[in-house]
């Protein structure tokens, strides 16, 4: 499936970031997502706390992740219009949160002022998208044009888990919720921002309630996987490392090649790059092949890419008046990463067979605070405390450890296709036996651990100060719910073909 579209380079090896348009994750598609939530996230789960009910952001529903049937002629179009409905929420967001005086004198003003203009440019996007699928004899969903309307999300509301039910039980993190504990968290509360003020340093995010001590975190609250199956397990219980690197050589951008190809800052946030350096919108599957690679092993030119953190110390970084940067509400000093573990494992029930060339998988979801915690797949932890594992906090960790951030991939391919429509289809994670879903089978598993070194924040009188955050839409308040994890497989097929033997044999190979 590669692309031939018109190549445009931005500068890779400098923290330059491109220039506008969103991406399209999250909502609907999968039926085994990857959550669990303890006791006490269930109950907390993406609150902000500021002034009552005051609307602290938009919530639209995503209309990516109803197209699951665009035919491969309409994708390109389709794609343009998805990234032009996001570019639109962040507009929205950004009159929301500069009209605060207005709202407080004038009930109707969001309706009238924000949504009401908001829906109207939606309506023209989705019929645009529409016209896109039937043009190649595509059909559109029959709801597509139901989904333009959008609606304020107060600052103390709580996100469903946009399946209109519980959380599920893929098994990926064996087996279940959590079993009630309480996480122990501090109610620190809102950041006092003035009225409708969401917190952070651009005024959208975080807050303090965003932020837990690990050590208020309960051990073993959520069952989280290893991923690896064990002696004894009849499935496959190997495991092959990659090497390649932390980003020294900042390489960066705020497109998505993934979701948005051929659209500048198709993420509106930046991204941290490892493995290919040929990552832009614009780059096609040949130029991925052909592109040069930061791993140790030269067969591995597969992309690796997750939104940067940043410390809100109220430093500039070059992207300060930049797309994707400052003008997207990601600001503050980029954190390097210390340490990044790429390791691909097996499954619990059976082999794994081998990845094809150029299959794309996302975990997790840069939009769950607003689409609810469907696709969420989120673990924030310490070093040295990495039996409390937290979903919907970043964690506060003592002198001496560092954040972890940890994403266990979608182990589970259709057989047949290297991406879907919504980027979710084509992959699946296991079930709750560890099997995979009827009709896929399995592949190895990436999972992906980043180590940061991060000052810890101190919070006073429900205030953060040199709060973190990772990157990402403005809506979505910078919330760690939001955090999520991107894979392009380019691993030469004699090395692919020696990851699952190794795996298959239950060697640990790198």
């Amino acid at each position: 499936m590669g692309r031939n579209t018109r190549k445009r380079r931005t500068p890779m090896a400098t923290k330059a970031i491109a220039a506008s348009a969103a991406l399209a994750l999250g909502g609907g598609g999968l039926i085994w997502a990857n959550f669990y939530a303890s006791a006490h996230e269930e109950n907390s789960a993406n609150q902000t706390k500021a002034a009552g009910a005051q609307i602290a952001t938009i919530q639209c529903p995503d209309v990516g992740q109803q197209l699951t049937d665009v035919p491969e002629g309409a994708r390109q179009g389709v794609d343009k219009e998805l990234a032009n409905l996001d570019k639109q929420i962040s507009e929205a967001y950004s009159r929301l949160a500069s009209t605060r005086q207005a709202q407080a004198g004038d009930s109707g003003f969001v309706n009238n002022a924000i949504l009401g203009p908001l829906k109207s440019k939606r309506v023209a996007a989705i019929d645009r998208i529409g016209i896109n699928i039937r043009r190649v004899g595509g059909q559109a969903p029959d709801n597509i044009a139901q989904l333009a309307e959008c609606k304020g999300m107060a600052a103390d509301a709580n996100v469903n888990d946009g399946n209109g039910g519980g959380q599920n039980n893929d098994g990926q993190n064996n087996g279940g919720q959590d079993q009630g504990q309480d996480n122990g968290g501090q109610d620190n509360g809102g950041q006092d921002q003035g009225q409708g003020g969401n917190g952070g340093q651009a005024d959208n995010g975080p807050a303090a309630d965003d932020f837990i001590n690990i050590e208020d975190v309960q051990p073993n609250s959520r069952n989280l996987p290893n991923g690896l199956a064990a002696n004894g397990d009849t499935g496959s219980t190997g495991s092959f490392t990659t090497n390649c690197g932390t980003n020294e050589n900042e390489n960066r951008n705020s497109d998505n090649v993934i979701v948005a190809p051929g659209v500048s800052n198709g993420a509106q946030h930046a991204h941290d790059y490892v493995g290919n350096q040929d990552n832009d919108a614009f780059t096609s599957d040949e130029q991925f092949l052909q592109a040069d690679t930061s791993c140790q092993n030269q067969g591995d030119k597969s992309t690796y890419y997750w939104p940067v953190l940043r410390v809100q110390d109220g430093q500039d970084e070059v992207d300060a008046n930049a797309p994707g940067g400052g003008q997207d509400g990601n600001v503050g000093t980029i954190q390097q990463v210390a340490e990044a573990e790429l390791k691909f494992v097996g499954n619990k029930t059976s082999d794994v067979v081998a990845m094809p060339t150029a299959l794309r998988i996302i975990t997790g979801d840069a939009k769950a605070f607003t689409n609810g915690l469907k696709n969420a797949n989120t673990s924030w932890s310490c070093t040295g405390f990495e039996d409390r594992q937290v979903t919907d906090k970043y964690p506060i960790c003592p002198e001496g450890s560092s954040v972890v951030r940890t994403s266990n991939f979608q182990s589970c391919w259709d057989g047949q296709n290297i991406d879907s429509a919504n980027h979710r289809d084509h992959v699946a994670f296991v079930q709750a036996d560890g099997s995979c879903p009827q009709g896929f089978q399995a592949i190895p598993q990436l999972q992906a651990k980043l180590v940061y070194d991060i000052p810890a924040p101190q919070i006073e009188n429900g205030q953060v100060q040199n709060a973190y955050a990772l990157d990402g839409f403005p809506e979505q308040l910078h919330k760690p719910i939001t955090d999520h994890n991107d894979f392009i497989n380019f691993f030469d097929e004699n090395v692919m073909n020696q990851m699952v033997q190794c795996i298959n044999n239950g060697e640990d190979c790198q």
